[in-house]
């Protein structure tokens, strides 16, 4: 399927897509809509672009793909990056390159996942970033790819409004390269994590090195960040 033009969206997509025309606007955008926790009556879902505007909420694919669709209509191509995770909770962020450097834009239920400002050499670097931040009680990254969409041709991922579980499939099977990281570095960051959510039951840590690199956060986390300073 190629790019769609702009007769191919609704009224309301176009004002969207008219109004987000950087990366730092789609951040903000998708900070602003309901995380998808998949709850009844939807359950599990994979949502389009289309599908996320009309149920004004994402969890992390559906929100790269919202991105991927909106900033391709400003000539950004539909990258991805997707983390494997060795507790099997993978993550994917939108990959962008401006003025020779690297940026991001994410949604997560974690603050350190969401997007990074375009700082980073290569996405590589853009990669190590997330090490720290997806280290919980069991997360740990273990390697990353960066996908191109449009190698899912003749495959509507972009304004379907069923389910696009293809592209679910295809990260899983996309060959990743690893990245490895001591296991003592490991279990210190798994031991913070597990004192502060001890002090912080219903919060989620921000204070990571490179924390001046990340996008702007969602309300929520923000609001947490100021009560603890």
């Amino acid at each position: 399927m190629t790019i769609p033009s702009s007769s191919s969206f609704t009224a309301h997509e176009r004002r969207i897509i008219n109004r987000l025309t950087s990366p730092a606007k789609v951040q903000n955008f998708l900070n602003q809509l309901n995380y998808n926790h998949e709850l009844p009556p939807h359950g599990i879902t994979l949502r389009s672009f289309r599908g996320v505007l009309r149920t004004d909420r994402a969890h992390c694919l559906e929100a790269v793909l919202t991105a991927a669709v909106i900033l391709e209509q400003h000539n950004y191509p539909p990258l991805l990056m997707s983390f494997e995770s060795a507790d099997n909770l993978d993550h994917v962020i939108f990959l962008y390159r401006r003025a020779g450097r690297w940026g991001s834009i994410g949604r997560s239920r974690d603050p350190g996942l969401h997007g990074r400002r375009a700082v980073f050499t290569s996405p590589r670097a853009l990669a190590l970033s997330y090490v720290e931040p997806f280290v919980d009680l069991t997360g740990r990254i273990t390697g990353y790819a960066v996908v191109d969409l449009r190698m899912l041709k003749g495959y509507n991922w972009r304004l379907t409004t069923t389910n696009v579980w293809k592209v679910e499939r295809f990260l899983i099977d996309y060959p990743h390269q690893p990245i490895k990281s001591s296991d003592r570095r490991i279990d210190r960051l798994r031991r913070k994590y597990r004192k502060f959510r001890t002090r912080f039951p219903n919060r989620k840590p921000t204070d990571y090195r490179g924390r001046d690199r990340w996008s702007k956060l969602p309300a929520e986390f923000s609001r947490q960040e100021i009560f603890e300073k």
